[in-house]
């Protein structure tokens, strides 16, 4: 439990910890919260040689409203978060994170760069179609969600960069639910879902369903959104729907639960949250 010898460095600004990344090479690697790493540091999991520390960039915390999206810098806390029920799902998210201690020092930035399929907020990000802001020596780009998680604990941004920014449209006239399934409430999620739901007259007009834990990444339940899209939003729909949470995803077994287990967790949460995401 005893973390590899590393160098350790506080970096003043993004320009400052890009270049810091730079100095350290390709075993370098960013702490925002912590707890995602540390663990893994702990265990021998990860070996960095150089920790730049970005707690003293004020300028990644905070989030401002603009062109009807939110824009939140990387060091926002879950604990910021679940206090912004204009967020919507995202509030929503935030509440059920591990518990109060870890919200407290956990930032989104840091979960996402991760890219823990366990993890709340990848999923949410997914079904929300956000993007997230990366900025390196090349120059600032933007990664929308589809596209940047790529495999088990990988995603698409590059070594020397940093996640700056999380961009997520405010999805007016959409209501949400989200549902989690775990042994604890400071566990990660046996399996989580969040659903997007938007209605005219009673009719689904576009839906969107993320799915946590259900394979190496995060994933949509497209086949229940196609079921759902279109059709009455009434019990019956709702469950057909749900019914093909499950289908193109592949869990994979775990102290807790088994593959098939966990894909009738899919179709149980995705009713209740497709339910709740409907009458609001």
């Amino acid at each position: 439990m005893i973390p590899a010898e590393f160098d350790y460095a506080v970096a003043d600004s993004v320009e400052d910890a890009i270049r810091l990344l730079a100095e350290g090479g390709a075993d370098a690697k960013l702490l925002a919260g912590g707890h995602s790493l540390l663990p893994l540091m702990k265990l021998r999991f990860a070996a960095p040689s150089l920790l730049v520390d970005l707690r003293n960039v004020s300028e990644l915390r905070g989030v401002q409203t603009r062109d009807d999206s939110f824009r939140i810098g990387a060091l926002t806390r879950h604990a910021d978060l679940q206090e912004r029920e204009d967020m919507g799902l995202i509030a929503a998210a935030a509440k059920q994170i591990a518990d109060q201690q870890v919200r407290n020092r956990g930032t989104i930035g840091g979960s996402l760069v991760n890219g823990d399929s366990a993890a709340d907020l990848p999923a949410v990000l997914l079904a929300l179609e956000g993007s997230v802001i990366v900025r390196g020596s090349g120059g600032e780009r933007e990664i929308a969600a589809a596209d940047l998680f790529e495999e088990y604990l990988s995603t698409a941004v590059a070594p020397g960069e940093v996640l700056t920014e999380v961009r997520i449209p405010a999805l007016v006239g959409y209501g949400f639910g989200y549902e989690k399934f775990n042994r604890r409430s400071e566990d990660w999620a046996m399996v989580g879902v969040c659903a997007l739901v938007k209605a005219t007259g009673g009719v689904c007009e576009d839906v969107r369903i993320g799915l946590t834990h259900m394979g190496s990444t995060p994933l949509r339940a497209s086949a229940a959104e196609d079921a759902l899209r279109g059709q009455p939003l009434d019990d019956e729909h709702i469950a057909a729907a749900a019914a093909l949470a499950a289908e193109g995803t592949d869990p994979l077994a775990d102290l807790n639960a088994t593959p098939d287990y966990k894909r009738h967790l899919a179709r149980v949460l995705t009713k209740r949250a497709l339910t709740t995401a409907s009458a609001v």
